[in-house]
């Protein structure tokens, strides 16, 4: 089974609200409110980490949600933010954007 790692992108404007992570991507200005399930996916989108660990670790761990059901919801999150160039989806471990380069 390949895994699938998420990054957040960098054409976005992100700012927590009154407990809700708002998401705004610049280039087109779709916006988007994220619950707290969300939440906690966008802000362990780093790009290292698999989507299937950051379920098992941070949904599954601080939510009371089955974990297929969590796994498919956060796949379909995942699709739906990537569709609009807000999170990047790899099958392979990304690079933090932000990071110096190594040299």
């Amino acid at each position: 089974m390949s895994e699938t790692y998420i990054a957040r992108s960098s054409a976005i404007a992100a700012r927590m609200l009154a407990g809700e992570m708002m998401v705004m991507n610049s280039m087109d200005s779709t916006f988007f409110t994220l619950n707290q399930v969300a939440t906690a996916i966008w802000q362990a989108a780093d790009g290292r980490t698999p989507l299937r660990e950051i379920v098992r670790s941070q949904i599954c761990e601080q939510f009371d949600i089955d974990p297929e059901q969590a796994q498919t919801d956060a796949a379909q999150f995942v699709a739906d933010l990537s569709q609009h160039g807000i999170l990047l989806v790899s099958d392979q471990p990304m690079r933090d954007p932000h990071a110096p380069e190594e040299r």
